[in-house]
């Protein structure tokens, strides 16, 4: 049976430093599909808090909290070949250690690779509205996703969710005011002036240039 995909695998421009970089830097910062529960303490060589951020985007926000944060670890999942080879390019030059990267589908990575109750905050910010009505089967944050991410957080850990779509907001609010697994500690509405515990996103300031409404939701993990 076809899986419904959240994403489309857009064939954007890569650069040639890009282009390097995935060459370069993906054997030090990337990650394989493998149906196979990773050893995060084995792969950063520590211990410590581990952040999942979904669909980092270009990466700048990304890298900014492993910057501020050097103290926890990041694990970034993005399905977009620039997108990649940017964070990659930054995350070079700013010697970043605390950051590791995957291409491919967040529900996958999330199924075969996440072992359950490691992860103490996971981001999505600004997924794909999938605007038209025949295609909000795409949308990922429905409930089967809200029951893997459940399984993975920590108790304890948080859920942290950002929109400019009106529609997907008044989704997002049903699909998790549903949820046995979180409760919401806090909800903002506002025009990019109020981000709640995050950095400012591309697609968030592409969103404000619109017009558009910011949504932001942190929910907490309650106890397994």
């Amino acid at each position: 049976m076809r899986t419904i995909r959240s994403f489309v695998r857009r064939t954007g421009r890569l650069t040639a430093p890009q282009q390097g970089a995935l060459v370069e830097l993906w054997p030090i910062y990337g990650i394989e599909l493998e149906e196979e529960l990773l050893n995060l303490d084995e792969i950063f060589g520590r211990q410590a808090d581990r952040v999942l951020d979904i669909g980092f985007g270009n990466g700048e926000a990304l890298i900014f909290s492993t910057q501020e944060n050097p103290e926890q670890d990041f694990i970034g999942i993005e399905v977009h070949k620039p997108g990649i080879g940017h964070c990659l390019l930054m995350a070079r030059a700013a010697g970043i250690s605390n950051l590791r990267l995957i291409q491919e589908d967040a529900v996958e990575v999330l199924r075969y690779q996440i072992p359950n109750g490691e992860i103490t905050r996971i981001n999505l910010l600004f997924p794909d509205p999938w605007p038209k009505k025949r295609h909000h089967k795409r949308r990922l944050l429905q409930e089967p996703f809200i029951n893997l991410i459940g399984h993975k957080l920590c108790s304890g850990g948080t859920f942290h969710v950002a929109t400019d779509w009106s529609n997907y907001a008044e989704q997002i609010d049903e699909v998790m005011n549903a949820s046995n697994d979180f409760k919401l500690e806090e909800r903002r509405e506002h025009t990019g002036d109020r981000p709640l515990d995050r950095q400012t996103t591309k697609f968030e300031i592409r969103g404000l240039s619109k017009g558009y409404r910011i949504w932001d939701w942190k929910f907490v993990r309650l106890p397994h």
